[in-house]
């Protein structure tokens, strides 16, 4: 399964997170507001989308409204307050489920 980790600028959240589920999925990161942002390819690559806020699901939902309505979204609801690898940051990944 190819498990993408969606955030803002793809520098600490979804980036820890591709990282950390790598060894049990297929996995990438991007961000919404990045150097490089989020494009339809990579979500219509995707069997899973996995958001750190629900803002950035509206935010897909917005951008891309057919891939949206056609993937499946998850959010974390993890806030940006962390920085990448974080020993928290890990932690509250390490208890999240896929």
């Amino acid at each position: 399964m190819k498990v993408l980790f969606v955030c803002n600028q793809n520098e600490n959240r979804s980036k820890t997170a591709a990282e950390l589920f790598a060894d049990k999925f297929e996995t990438e990161s991007a961000g919404l507001y990045s150097e490089h942002p989020l494009n339809e390819e990579q979500l219509e690559q995707s069997d899973l989308i996995v958001v750190m806020e629900e803002s950035q699901r509206s935010e897909i939902a917005k951008r891309f409204p057919k891939q949206y309505m056609m993937k499946k979204i998850i959010s974390f609801n993890i806030p940006d307050i962390y920085k990448y690898k974080q020993d928290k940051l890990l932690e509250i990944l390490n208890s999240k489920e896929l």
